[in-house]
């Protein structure tokens, strides 16, 4: 059942962390308003409630709810991933440009939707079970058939991954999110870390893979422009060498 526009309003402003004051302020109402449209006295504009969306930085599948509550159509187009043409073609080499290393594109679920061929310098360790449709990248990862058994640094990475995933949770209150969070935070781990050590620039994974120990950083993109739903779901991840040694490997020098 579809919550008010109200209620819905509230609850992400109390996500925010915001007083209605605060939250009056930057949408230049009085707060006597935002009272009245949280509570149900008042109906919101379409105007008013896209603004709001933006002052709370609601995600843009939320800001389609948001005005359906309140009985205007959604006004960001959700299109199906094959047909975003030249932002799928700019995604695509994105990933071609970035090889030899690896690149993975990511939903908002954490599902796999695009790699490239260096990919397979990890995915060749995991059980292809996990590999199937729609493989999750935070499974393949944390999962003991998965990346886990081959991470030296297990706990550390582990708890980048999960205050991630918990800190989308907290900004989204999507509850297919945190049973994803419950699930992976289940996964074994004999070195649990809660979070990275204080100092530390960025929390490499340090992978064991065959004779070789490679160490990679993770650098992550979206597209902050994006007006579409999908479009703006989407994660691009790329994998860099932290060290001359992984380079030398993923650039071909020897084998791993």
């Amino acid at each position: 059942m579809q919550r008010p526009v109200g209620e819905q309003l509230r609850q992400w402003r109390e996500r925010r962390r915001l007083s209605q004051l605060d939250l009056a302020l930057s949408a230049e109402i009085s707060t006597r308003h935002l009272s009245f449209l949280e509570n149900g006295r008042s109906r919101p504009s379409r105007e008013m409630v896209l603004r709001l969306g933006e002052r709370l930085e609601v995600p843009l599948r939320d800001r389609n709810r948001l005005l359906l509550a309140a009985g205007y159509a959604p006004v960001f187009p959700e299109t199906p991933l094959p047909d975003l043409g030249a932002a799928l073609d700019a995604v695509r080499h994105l990933l071609a440009g970035h090889e030899p290393y690896p690149a993975v594109v990511v939903d908002r679920n954490w599902d796999l939707v695009e790699s490239n061929s260096g990919i397979t310098l990890l995915t060749d360790l995991v059980d292809p079970a996990l590999l199937e449709p729609p493989a999750n990248v935070l499974r393949i990862a944390l999962h003991p058939r998965g990346l886990a058994p081959h991470v030296i640094n297990l706990g550390q990475w582990r708890a980048e991954l999960l205050g991630r995933l918990r800190r989308q949770v907290e900004i989204t209150g999507d509850a297919d999110l945190a049973g994803l969070l419950a699930e992976v935070s289940g996964y074994p781990c004999d070195d649990p870390v809660d979070e990275a050590p204080a100092g530390s620039v960025f929390v490499p994974v340090r992978l064991r893979r065959g004779d070789a120990e490679l160490t990679l950083l993770s650098v992550v993109a979206t597209f902050g422009t994006a007006l579409d739903v999908t479009l703006a779901e989407l994660v691009i991840e790329s994998f860099y060498p932290a060290d001359a040694a992984t380079r030398e490997v993923l650039s071909g020098g020897r084998p791993a």
